[in-house]
């Protein structure tokens, strides 16, 4: 039987259940016309592309609270609704790095990536800028080559349009010749803004950049083929960069937009999300055995992670 003799001596004299555990159903389970209502809106037209950390934000912003993310989540497992998809792989999260933005404007994060052409082994180079606080995209443009001067003219541009004044913004980059070009960096100079670059051959250094990108590409809208011409990429990226400022509910902001952020109005979103909990929590308090969701406004914003809590070498962007 491939059992113990002495477990078989202890069955032989007990045979029934020694197990101990609830005997009741909780008392803060939710109904079955609960739990139908769940089912029903997460495969919704609205809602069925999005995860239960985006649907959830979205109700209480209509002022509808029915259950918690965690909830959602159960249902969907449960009724096997609740699976990794695309085509990215599972994301995993990576280290720190000495820099923390308190407020918009103070530090940038930018990057180009490739966007396939018509013809093989040529593409279009996408040069985006983005505030890691707010995570808003400041700036892009598109070319058919990489070079330092684009890059020179396009932060330059982007200084004026946000108001950057002298030793104000750090803007943080990786290696490549566009970022640490001579052009590049006088322009940097010239403007008073603070470069700042990746480790040598670590592209986890740069994650928020990186992360844009993989949002960018990995998005149900990107072209499965290659564009056919520079102005259809142009046309595509400016609708996604409307798409990513004003719509999408960043999950590091706290699922604000990044504009609204970017501009000061998450704080009055969030002290309404919070006006809602607490509103279901005084309606069902059975159902809650702790306090509301946490819809406190993030203060500070690090590129990446703090390895220590007291860590020296921090420096807060002035």
């Amino acid at each position: 039987m491939g059992i113990d003799l002495k477990t078989f001596k202890r069955w032989k004299k007990r045979i029934e259940d020694l197990r101990f555990g609830p005997k009741t159903e909780p008392a803060n389970k939710l109904t079955p016309e609960e739990r139908k209502e769940v089912l029903i809106i997460a495969t919704s037209k609205d809602y069925m592309d999005l995860p239960p950390s985006q649907i959830v934000p979205m109700l209480a912003d209509k002022g509808r609270y029915i259950a918690s993310e965690s909830t959602f989540y159960k249902i969907l497992r449960e009724e096997k609704l609740l699976e990794h998809r695309g085509k990215s792989k599972k994301p995993s999260h990576n280290r720190p790095c000495p820099l923390v933005a308190t407020m918009p404007n103070q530090i940038y994060s930018w990057d180009i990536t490739y966007l396939k052409s018509p013809i093989i082994g040529m593409f279009f180079y996408l040069y985006m800028f983005m505030d890691i606080y707010s995570r808003k995209i400041v700036g892009y443009e598109i070319h058919e080559a990489e070079s330092m001067e684009h890059s020179a003219k396009l932060i330059d541009k982007i200084c004026k349009l946000e108001g950057i004044k002298k030793e104000q913004l750090t803007l943080h980059a990786d290696n490549g010749g566009a970022m640490k070009g001579a052009t590049m960096l006088a322009t940097l100079q010239k403007l008073g803004v603070v470069p700042s670059f990746s480790r040598p051959r670590v592209s986890n250094d740069n994650p928020y950049s990186e992360s844009l990108f993989k949002t960018l590409k990995y998005c149900p809208e990107f072209p499965s083929r290659p564009f056919k011409n520079i102005e259809e990429a142009r046309a595509w990226v400016e609708q996604f960069v409307y798409w990513y400022n004003n719509i999408h509910l960043h999950s590091g902001i706290k699922f604000v937009t990044p504009n609204d952020r970017h501009e000061g109005k998450d704080k009055e979103i969030l002290e309404r999300r919070k006006i809602v909990y607490k509103t279901a929590k005084l309606t069902n308090p059975n159902r809650w055995s702790r306090e509301i969701r946490n819809w406190e406004k993030n203060e500070e914003v690090f590129l990446n992670y703090l390895q220590k809590k007291n860590d020296l070498d921090i420096k807060i962007a002035s």
